[in-house]
């Protein structure tokens, strides 16, 4: 079971049924059959009952990395092609958040995913009841950058990635704030801070404050610390907009 470690909690997904269940039970099955006949029926049961417990509490590291590989096919095939460039930037975070060996293991389950229907808001609806508020951000946050991979996000990806953050009960300015990290204008900075241009300086530094306690790493770390990384990418990009405000304004 050594390669599903990165799994982790996200069993309960699997074994607690739901949607996420179903679209994962086959390329999960033959794990739960090892478990099955590798173990005594009383240890497995009590080991389901474990993980359906794990998927009634809050987020663990494994109910983030199975939402993310769930979402991930979903929005890799959003405009109808899958690109290298989005499979490079997945591969090299999966690397980076489960280790080599299992992120093979997780490239070989997303094109798995790929080939199936994702019942998107089914799916987001499930990670929405079960995973926190700062993680589904951080979720949204990953997505785009997928999506960003080729350096370009499509009108469709953007499309289903507006729903997402409709179905994560995510509001329309930290969806805009995220999306002005990837998608950027000349506006940008402000769309970051989720304030308008003629907002004054006070509102500026008001709204600095609570979009750098919104997206604190801090907020993610209870998941691994390549997502925390990646949040304090986020972060940065709030630190960043606020200096550019500022040093358009002269602001001390």
């Amino acid at each position: 079971m050594g390669k599903f470690s990165w799994i982790g909690g996200g069993l309960g997904f699997i074994l607690g049924g739901g949607p996420i269940g179903a679209i994962l039970g086959a390329a999960l099955g033959y794990v739960v059959d090892e478990m099955k006949t590798g173990a005594k029926t009383q240890n497995y049961q009590s080991y389901r009952g474990s993980a359906q417990q794990t998927y009634q509490r809050s987020a663990t590291r494994g109910d983030f990395n199975i939402s993310f590989l769930v979402l991930i096919a979903a929005v890799m095939k959003a405009d109808g092609k899958v690109l290298r460039s989005e499979l490079d930037y997945v591969k090299d975070n999966f690397v980076r958040m489960f280790g080599a060996d299992a992120a093979k293991e997780a490239v070989r389950m997303l094109g798995d995913l790929i080939k199936q229907n994702i019942p998107v808001r089914d799916v987001c609806m499930q990670i929405t009841r079960n995973i926190d508020h700062p993680s589904r951000l951080q979720l949204l946050h990953l997505l785009f950058g997928v999506s960003a991979a080729d350096g370009n996000v499509d009108p469709k990806e953007l499309e289903l990635l507006q729903k997402i953050a409709g179905y994560f009960n995510i509001s329309d300015s930290d969806f805009n704030s995220i999306k002005s990290m990837f998608v950027s204008d000349i506006y940008w900075p402000y769309k970051v801070l989720e304030i308008e241009r003629s907002s004054s300086n006070e509102e500026v530094k008001k709204a600095y404050r609570k979009m750098a306690l919104k997206f604190h790493p801090d907020k993610v770390s209870h998941l691994s610390e390549e997502v925390v990384v990646q949040a304090k990418e986020k972060f940065q990009k709030v630190s960043e907009a606020y200096e550019a405000i500022k040093k358009e304004r002269g602001m001390n």
